[in-house]
């Protein structure tokens, strides 16, 4: 089921991979992200209250138990860590194209792996491994794309924004799993949107507000609330996820990591992004990994 659970959250990240995109295009980035944040929090913000005041939700998935400061010290760590990452990526995602930057994030189950195996002694088998490879191969293989396109991993900055974001995910995934074993997923995701909102609100009267009209405009787009609805949807089936006992965060994150199909096709489609041909054959090579990894996890 855990498994089952992973895909769907690679589709649902797809979409919220090719929302935020065109949020992004011609847009200022922060007032996109802490509007995300808002609205992310103002999706569980009934759940919350409703667990808190009444017993509507006891014993459904959707309910939030009241917890004390032991666990929300816990969930604040991880919203800095998400956030962190969300700063590179969105930034990252605004100056490059979308399937440069899907498959650069696909190879972040990697760094899951590694520490997976360092942290929690997951082990992969045969079929795993191949899968490991084939990711880690489509990596350098995107390098040699992006040079067609003018992009040169070396020397772009954004390359590096994205790297970072990649990262920093990766982190965010390895805490994920610890937080899994402990509390209850509804709690961490909807606490830890809440908490991004006020991390989010002082960096955008300090950072951005001061010198927007410096920057990119900022301009309303009815695909910022969608991002939130299909990131928050993603989230939710990644967490209930990774609460299965048997679940492996490092085959978990990797199936994620799908989501690259979906935002490759919005890229192409539309988009009209370029070198569509060498960059589907990063995308196979990738998808052929997660077809490895399936193997190896049944």
């Amino acid at each position: 089921m855990w498994l089952l659970l992973a895909f769907l959250s690679a589709a649902l990240l797809g979409f919220y991979d090719a929302f935020k995109k065109k949020s992004l295009r011609d847009n200022a980035v922060l007032p996109v992200l802490f509007l995300n944040t808002v609205f992310s929090s103002l999706i569980f913000l009934p759940f919350i209250l409703i667990s808190a005041f009444t017993p509507a939700l006891n014993g459904t998935m959707f309910e939030v138990p009241v917890v004390g400061w032991e666990v929300h010290k816990f969930i604040i760590v991880k919203s800095f860590i998400v956030l962190s990452s969300w700063m590179f990526g969105y930034f990252g995602m605004k100056h490059l194209p979308l399937t440069i930057v899907g498959p650069i994030n696909a190879t972040r189950p990697v760094m899951v792996l590694v520490g997976a195996m360092l942290i929690f002694g997951e082990r992969l088998n045969l079929y795993q491994w191949i899968g490991v490879m084939l990711a880690i191969l489509s990596f350098f293989m995107l390098s040699r794309s992006g040079k067609k396109e003018g992009i040169d991993f070396k020397h772009n900055k954004w390359i590096y924004f994205i790297v970072l974001a990649a990262i920093t995910g990766a982190i965010s995934g390895l805490y994920d799993k610890y937080l899994m074993k402990q509390f209850n997923p509804m709690v961490v995701q909807s606490w830890y949107n809440v908490y991004q909102v006020f991390i989010m609100c002082p960096i955008i009267l300090l950072l951005w507000y001061p010198k927007r009209k410096e920057s990119t405009p900022f301009r309303w787009d009815w695909t910022i609330i969608l991002i939130s609805v299909f990131l928050s949807a993603a989230d939710f089936a990644y967490f209930y996820a990774l609460s299965y006992e048997d679940s492996m965060i490092s085959i978990v994150s990797m199936v994620r990591r799908g989501s690259v199909v979906v935002s490759f096709l919005f890229g192409a489609l539309f988009f009209r992004e370029k070198n569509l041909k060498s960059k589907a054959v990063d995308l196979i090579l990738v998808l052929i990994g997660m077809f490895f990894l399936y193997l190896g996890s049944k």
